[in-house]
């Protein structure tokens, strides 16, 4: 039964995430002369992975990389090609492809493909339906980042629209402050599923889904991954080339704070009353308000700074269209580009202040922020408001600070007094922005365009220098549990509980060892296949095995059904272990809160519920499922070592209500609505318990209740107060979700456990299944939790944890507990006294 450590660590090899290849290789004398050697490098860079992203410093030539990827697999393969870019950017793609002999079609519709060759169109067309994207060969996503402006929910759909083989992404900026987008442009790209790799590299809040945290021991990880499909490219330098030519004149910037604040125009809208001083914190709504009030005053400033410098041509960013037209009128020679104009007017606007045909350009940033080239007679831009959007601000910049530029740039950033906060976030993704970009490229500088020396490097992730610890009462061991188990006796555990990892759901630790760190269920239980011969070898015959899991839910937008779904994760569970040998004997049902698990996955919204009901589950419960190691003698169904309860000690009464719960109602009435509508929260909780465990449950009464507590505005939004209780002895609904080793976690301002388990679904399990001097044993050992209870109720408690800060923080509640165990009491005292 011992496992071949060997395979093992070829396994655990295959798990190092470099991107593969997908495409072929390209004689680099074969790319168009006009390319310059960085341009040319990246282009068969791009076709050699088949499906890459190049996020590239304004003017290093995307458009033209883009352009020339696509002729250089339409020589080798045929078919058709296409290329989608913001609206008003196709006469860049038209200029540049006439210099490699590509002539590319504008398209809005399906009808208008006419067999194999070049095209172009916007990002609408595709978005709207009116475009098929996978009836081409290969496509190129130039300044995706745009879809932002769309909303989120449309920025994500709309990349997982393409399943062409070969694609592309071309944008000088994914933001380094969302993290999300990059994890989108790797899904879109078929590198990695936009939720294994959140779950590979993030943390998650448990109070609330999207809140994202880059594991502080993975972000070199993180960024060695992400160097491996993206190129970020800041300057030829980066490849090895002459900078001659991109180095860029200095960039000034001047903020100018705008008072113009009348208190008597200001009001609260919640309090109603007036407000003396303005408040930097505000809403969205609050914000908007603010820009409107303070127009004038902003309008004014500009074209002050406008007047001041007559011979310069200007950039006069807004966002709202009543600046448009403020701006208009103060600065009437000022040309507008807006929405609601026919596309080919904005494109002559666009290329007319390009080419130095007029002076000022009042613009959106959403409109003309990305992919249009001002530098040639613009040196200077005014932002003549500010707001959140940090991709729109810096793609507005570099509309003139890009390689090319000849001239000293100046911005100027107009700003409400009530909008400082917004200038110090704006400020500060700026930096983060400068911040990755610098990281990105000394990845470059260091492994160049080629891949093993990121694996290399990567790899060093695999093992652990083996820790243990020893007590009287327990043992602790920082180790894989795959290799850690082949030292272990056979025959040596009583009692074995664990909370297994839930596939790929969460990572724990940066090591390759990780059972988290998995691709998806099928390859988690492959890893878990080296391990588990060994926890049935080590049970002692005839014992228990109890594994706590959980199902996995699985998003619409990720699987393609559009509602979410759930996989019954505890069911592979039963068939893995019942594979290796071990027999099944049921499962026990963990209650948990569906509200608050409605936080943590936004599906099971009450707002979605109005919408369409069947879009809803139900909450999903814990399980613990119990195994048994077969017995030595198969025609008993005693263990070798039986748990044995004396009915001095396990009294009938008490088994009795152990295996049935049945509470008998003490004859006193359910409250009425209008009583329990009165009680709080935390009392009505414990009372309608009581009071469910104890009557006929009535589900339209229960409903009233909820309804009337909401009426008063008393029923909460962040847990759920009148869960229904149940008497089956396998359905658990009283465990106290928040008596975990977190708590002292917390107390202590340490790491806390991403998946505690509950103390109470310990000591019951201990309490059933092992008796006082046994073993009781967890090969998922976190943050010691099976052992540290174990100690407490008088057993043995080993475990092994992967973790080392785990296993250090498990080591100190393991020796308090032994403490506490061995410390004696008064009575002990008392009795050493009496005896002599």
């Amino acid at each position: 039964m011992n496992i071949n450590l060997d395979h093992y660590q070829k396994f655990l090899r295959g798990k190092i995430c470099v991107d593969k290849r997908r495409g072929f290789d390209v004689d680099p004398a074969d790319i168009h002369p006009i390319l310059k050697p960085h341009q040319r490098d990246s282009v068969v860079w791009a076709i050699r992975g088949g499906r890459r992203a190049l996020f590239q410093a304004f003017g290093l030539g995307k458009s033209i990389q883009q352009i020339e990827i696509l002729r250089q697999i339409h020589a080798a393969k045929g078919g058709k090609h296409l290329i989608v870019c913001p609206l008003g950017v196709k006469q860049e793609f038209h200029r540049d492809a006439r210099m490699v002999d590509v002539e590319f079609k504008f398209i809005r519709r399906d009808s208008e493909v006419d067999g194999d060759g070049f095209y172009i169109t916007n990002y609408e067309s595709i978005r709207d339906g009116k475009l098929d994207p996978n009836q081409f060969l290969a496509v190129s996503l130039d300044e995706a980042g745009c879809l932002r402006s769309y909303g989120s929910k449309t920025f994500q759909t709309f990349l997982e629209l393409f399943n062409n083989p070969y694609r592309f992404v071309a944008t000088a900026t994914p933001s380094p402050n969302r993290f999300k987008e990059l994890i989108h442009y790797a899904g879109f790209l078929g590198i990695m599923d936009t939720g294994q790799a959140l779950t590979r590299f993030f943390q998650r809040d448990s109070q609330k889904a999207n809140n994202l945290t880059l594991y502080p021991h993975k972000e070199r990880e993180f960024w060695l991954w992400v160097a491996s499909w993206a190129l970020f490219l800041q300057k030829p330098g980066d490849l090895g080339y002459s900078d001659e030519g991109y180095e860029l004149p200095p960039l000034k910037v001047f903020y100018h704070e705008i008072e113009g604040y009348d208190p008597g125009t200001r009001w609260d809208r919640r309090s109603g009353q007036g407000i003396l001083f303005p408040d930097s914190s505000m809403s969205l709504q609050d914000a908007a308000t603010e820009k409107r009030n303070t127009m004038d005053a902003r309008v004014a400033k500009a074209r002050e700074i406008v007047e001041a410098d007559p011979e310069s041509h200007y950039l006069l960013w807004h966002d709202i269209e009543d600046e448009r037209r403020a701006i208009k009128k103060a600065i009437p020679e000022a040309v507008e580009v807006y929405g609601a104009q026919k596309l080919e007017i904005r494109e002559e606007r666009v290329i007319d202040f390009s080419d130095g045909k007029f002076k000022y350009l009042a613009t959106k940033p959403v409109l003309s922020g990305s992919g249009c080239n001002f530098q040639r007679f613009c040196h200077k831009a005014i932002f003549v408001g500010i707001g959140f959007k940090f991709h729109d601000f810096i793609q507005s910049i570099h509309r003139i600070y890009r390689f090319l530029q000849t001239e000293e740039c100046e911005i100027h950033i107009l700003y409400a007094q009530t909008e400082r906060e917004i200038l110090k976030v704006l400020k500060a993704k700026w930096k983060n922005h400068e911040r990755m970009v610098n990281k990105m490229s000394e990845i470059i500088r260091k492994y160049g365009l080629g891949h093993a020396a990121m694996g290399d490097e990567l790899t060093r992730a695999i093992g652990v220098e083996r820790l243990e610890s020893r007590g009287n009462r327990y043992w602790y061991a920082n180790n894989d549990n795959v290799p850690e188990m082949e030292r272990m006796d056979e025959n040596s555990v009583h009692l074995s509980i664990t909370s297994i990892p839930f596939a790929n759901h969460y990572e724990y630790t940066p090591n390759y060892a990780d059972m988290g760190h998995t691709e998806d269920n099928d390859h988690f239980w492959a890893q878990m296949d080296f391990g588990t011969p060994n926890v049935l070898r080590v049970l002692k015959p005839g014992r228990i095995l109890a594994v706590h899991v959980k199902d996995r839910i699985l998003f619409g937008n990720v699987t393609g059904k559009g509602a979410p779904t759930v996989s019954p994760f505890h069911a592979e569970a039963i068939s893995h272990y019942t594979r290796h040998g071990f027999d099944y004997c049921g499962l026990i049902t963990v209650v948990t809160d569906v509200v608050r698990e409605n936080n943590q996955t936004y599906r099971l919204g009450w707002s979605e519920n109005a919408k369409d009901g069947t879009k809803m589950g139900v909450g999903s419960p814990e399980f613990v499922l119990l195994f048994r190691k077969p017995q030595t003698d198969r025609t008993k169904g005693y263990a070798d070592e039986p748990v044995k309860h004396p009915k001095g000690e396990y009294t009938r009464a008490r088994w009795q209500i152990d295996a049935h719960q049945f509470w008998r109602d003490p004859g006193d009435r359910l409250p009425t609505v209008e009583e329990m509508g009165e009680m709080t929260p935390d009392v009505l909780h414990d009372v309608f318990k009581k009071y469910s465990l104890s009557s006929v449950y009535d589900f339209e009464h229960h409903v009233k209740i909820g309804e009337a507590l909401d009426a008063k505005g008393k029923l909460p939004t962040k847990f759920m107060c009148l869960a229904p209780a149940s008497h089956h002895p396998d359905v658990w609904t009283d465990i106290p979700k928040m008596q975990t080793l977190n708590s002292e976690q917390s107390r202590r301002r340490l790491q806390q456990h991403v998946c505690p388990l509950q103390f109470l679904v310990v000591d019951r399990l201990i309490d059933r299944y092992s008796q006082p001097g046994e073993v009781v044993f967890d090969f998922f050992g976190g943050l010691g939790t099976v052992p540290y209870r174990a100690v407490k109720k008088g057993r043995i408690g080993w475990g092994i944890e992967l973790n080392p800060q785990s296993y250090f923080d498990a080591l100190r509640y393991l020796e308090a507990a032994e403490r506490e165990f061995d410390m004696p009491t008064l009575f002990d005292f008392i009795q050493e006294t009496e005896a002599a």
